[in-house]
């Protein structure tokens, strides 16, 4: 995914001379064709995350479009208060891409662990909060997020996500993108996990229940639509995402649905803990450890599925 962003980039760059990219202590050769192209519109800021959300809340006030780019926990919650202050009070387009989100640095610890940030983010007015599920999903959740007056927060994967799309999708703010139809259960996946949920649905459909798959790219705003069609048609909506079970995209359905229930379906959350993983392992393994494989996955929704008839 951070490949695909640096190619979008450099793409969007070209057409909009307003674009001005920002970047935290990474990324120096993965921008090189930006920077060659760009000179003037790259800025590395060094370890100093607080000043370069600043810098590009500034840019955004003078016209600029500003992108900030580093390790998601860098890009976030070490800089909440110039995220709600500078960019989101003053409500100014500085587009915020976190990358290697969730347990993608697993072999790292928690310093580099993000299971927090969509939580915080999204209780901040006037932001936009976007999980592209794949690469191909990238470009166009930037242009979507590019096309709003304010600002937006990208959480990027890291490197080696599946595939789900054949061709670049068309994302729009607010409307999940159906990736598979089912009859029994709807499973909503945010951000790169929606891969897990479209292996899930195939194990499901092994075990005799078909289920929906939806890419959940908007986690704020949420689909509503989409959302009252899947919790009236559904006995079990599940959601499945690589971050805290709290405040993310299931505390995000649980507080539409607690609003405007009661419905015929019901709520199965699935995230990591709200633990901190002190132990340190690979991506695959981190997900093993927190009931994140396609397996996992399953065996939940069978699960509750089963104890509700």
């Amino acid at each position: 995914m951070r490949n695909a962003f640096a190619a979008a980039i450099t793409d969007l760059a070209a057409r909009d001379e307003r674009i001005v990219l920002l970047s935290g202590d990474i990324g120096n050769r993965l921008f090189d064709a930006y920077r060659t192209r760009f000179p003037r519109r790259f800025y590395n800021c060094g370890v100093a995350e607080a000043n370069m959300t600043g810098m590009a809340a500034g840019m955004a006030i003078s016209g600029l479009r500003p992108f900030t780019y580093t390790i998601t926990p860098f890009a976030t919650t070490r800089v909440i208060e110039q995220i709600r202050v500078d960019i989101c009070y003053h409500d100014v387009p500085v587009v915020i891409v976190g990358t290697g989100s969730g347990l993608s640095y697993a072999s790292l610890g928690p310093t580099h662990h993000s299971c927090e940030d969509v939580g915080l983010l999204r209780c901040f007015p006037n932001l936009t909060v976007l999980c592209p599920a794949d690469a191909l999903e990238v470009g166009p959740a930037m242009e979507a997020a590019l096309s709003l007056p304010g600002p937006a927060y990208i959480r990027l994967g890291k490197k080696g996500e599946p595939q789900i799309h054949a061709t670049p999708p068309r994302i729009e703010v607010g409307h999940g993108l159906v990736m598979r139809e089912g009859a029994d259960v709807c499973l909503l996946g945010m951000g790169t996990m929606t891969a897990t949920a479209l292996e899930a649905a195939q194990l499901l459909e092994a075990g005799g229940l078909t289920a929906r798959v939806v890419s959940m790219h908007t986690v704020k705003p949420l689909d509503e639509a989409l959302l009252r069609e899947s919790f009236g048609r559904f006995r079990v909506v599940a959601v499945v995402e690589e971050h805290s079970v709290i405040g993310g995209l299931g505390s995000a359905v649980a507080e539409w649905l607690a609003a405007h229930g009661p419905m015929p379906g019901v709520l199965e959350a699935i995230g990591t803990p709200d633990a901190f993983i002190s132990t340190a392992g690979s991506q695959q393994w981190m997900r093993e450890r927190c009931g994140l494989t396609p397996q996992a996955v399953a065996d939940r929704v069978t699960g509750r599925f089963r104890a509700l008839r």
